[in-house]
């Protein structure tokens, strides 16, 4: 007797519906073909025991069972409930006449509860758009699933209620989410808050204009003074994500199995801060089986880079073109995948590897030349590709012990988002380009023409504090977005000198 059982793999972001065919023959053998991987060979203990421990049993039968495309690579543990249920139906210890109308999924314990599987997003957006009447799966994964409408999506916590849903009709119950409430239950209160910062008013600043340009921005600053607090914050200024963007970055996090347990739709942007010591590989995606890296899991919010220069120089390179494209393709010699990586990049660094810089009361003291080696640790190339470097200054006591609060995130918000209104509104016309960090020169030239008075203080500036000439198209571009949070349509001169005090890297003294 022949079944057929539907089941999904996930290549990059993307699903692909696998059909399971159980053959039950004359004859003894458990024959498993499809390309499947270890942990699928393996799952007949896993069925065995928890029909076993459930009333049923895998029959003493020449069982065959192919996973159809036969020439794609089958992988996880995500296919047990799949073929239990296929093997229940083929051997006819159950009846099961609208088996074909549901894609099911789901890893099995021994005991015949099921553990949550990755990539249930994608998987159910794949059902729904193939026209599949509903989608089975383990109840920790059923609030992500749920967000694709028109789809009936149960959780379900054992294989027993899987059995008797479809043997003996009893009812699961359906997961119903409004994606709308969802989104926006978490919209307006950010894990970290703006006003829990003491001082640092011109830092505040300095991210308010990052988060309204969509610029990378590094901070440099002695131990202690506040710069991965800063950085942490930052996500909360951040205009809120679209719908689509919501979806994306919902997507990702699944396929990487990193959706909490029962929740949905994620509304807060990502903010990714990996260790020193992450190789490239784990940063911008990849291995035998490709899974997404940390730029990818931080697609459409920050990636935040603490201390800079102990990061291996090749893993930063890597980073180079994921920066420039927005998307990072993995190829391997039978497939290509694609991940997009739309993130803001923000980094720390201290100034010396003692910590201080250019500081008679610093506890520990670098000579001109360790400190030359530290921060050529940093490429040109990257740093051409980082708009605003900061210096961040200790807290004094007076402002740690002030009891007032700063000014909040979301009134913060307010200011950024109606800049990045404005950014729309002029780049409606172009593709691949959403705000002002995204400018080429030709719309750089064209959206950023300066008078007289302000090419002069440009002019001077640049001869002055020797800066150089990559620094010249980010202070337009910084300047463009300091126009735009004041609301102006033309950049003043006021707004080229508040960016050129955003250029401390390019200064004489600092990197050669």
């Amino acid at each position: 007797m022949l079944k057929k059982v539907f089941g999904s793999a996930v290549f990059g972001v993307e699903a692909t519906t696998i059909t399971v065919e159980v053959n039950v023959d004359n004859g003894v053998g458990y024959h498993l073909v499809g390309l499947p991987d270890n942990a699928i060979k393996e799952s007949n203990f896993r069925i065995a025991a928890a029909l076993q421990n459930n009333g049923y049993k895998i029959p003493g039968k020449k069982i065959i069972i192919n996973m159809s495309p036969a020439d794609l690579r089958k992988e996880g543990s995500s296919y047990d409930l799949t073929l239990a249920i296929g093997i229940l139906a083929a051997t006819g210890q159950i009846q099961a006449e609208n088996l074909e109308d549901y894609l099911i999924m789901g890893e099995l314990s021994l005991d015949g509860n099921l553990q949550p599987i990755k990539g249930s997003l994608p998987i159910a957006i794949k059902a729904q758009e193939e026209g599949y009447k509903g989608f089975i799966l383990p109840i920790q994964n059923a609030k992500e699933a749920a967000i694709v409408s028109d789809l009936e999506v149960y959780g379900v916590e054992n294989i027993k209620q899987v059995i008797e849903f479809f043997d003996k009709n009893e009812p699961i119950e359906r997961t119903i989410i409004n994606v709308q409430e969802e989104f926006y239950k978490n919209l307006d209160f950010p894990e970290f808050d703006f006003s829990d910062v003491k001082g640092q008013e011109s830092i505040k600043r300095c991210m308010e204009i990052a988060a309204a340009g969509g610029h990378n921005i590094i901070l440099i600053g002695p131990p202690g003074a506040g710069k991965t607090m800063l950085a942490k914050r930052l996500p909360s200024i951040l205009p809120p994500m679209t719908m689509r963007e919501a979806l994306e970055t919902t997507k990702i996090h699944s396929v990487a199995g990193r959706v909490k347990d029962n929740t949905g739709l994620m509304s807060q942007r990502p903010f990714r801060s990996p260790h020193h010591t992450i190789s490239n590989v784990a940063l911008v995606g990849g291995g035998s089986y490709p899974q997404p890296g940390e730029i990818s899991l931080s697609h459409n919010g920050v990636l935040f880079l603490d201390e800079l220069p102990e990061f291996k120089r090749d893993v930063l390179e890597v980073m180079r073109q994921p920066l420039e494209d927005r998307e990072v393709t993995i190829s391997r010699a039978k497939f290509t995948v694609t991940y997009p990586s739309s993130f803001m990049l923000v980094a720390s660094m201290n100034p010396s590897p003692g910590g201080y810089f250019n500081d008679p009361n610093a506890p520990v003291t670098s000579s001109p030349a360790e400190m030359q080696r530290y921060l050529s640790k940093i490429s040109g190339p990257l740093l051409d590709r980082i708009d605003i470097h900061i210096e961040v200054t200790p807290v004094p006591f007076e402002k740690l012990s002030d009891e007032r609060k700063g000014e909040a995130s979301i009134e913060i918000r307010k200011r950024v988002t109606s800049a990045r209104e404005r950014q729309t509104e002029r780049f409606q016309d172009s593709q691949n380009v959403h705000y002002n960090a995204q400018m080429n020169t030709k719309q750089i030239r064209q959206y950023c023409i300066l008078d007289d008075a302000s090419k002069n203080l440009l002019k001077t500036a640049m001869e002055r504090l020797n800066l150089s000439a990559r620094a010249y198209d980010r202070i337009l571009k910084v300047s463009r977005t300091i126009a735009d949070l004041e609301g102006v349509t033309e950049v003043k001169g006021s707004h080229i000198s508040e960016a050129i005090q955003y250029r401390s890297l390019d200064r004489d003294g600092w990197l050669g």
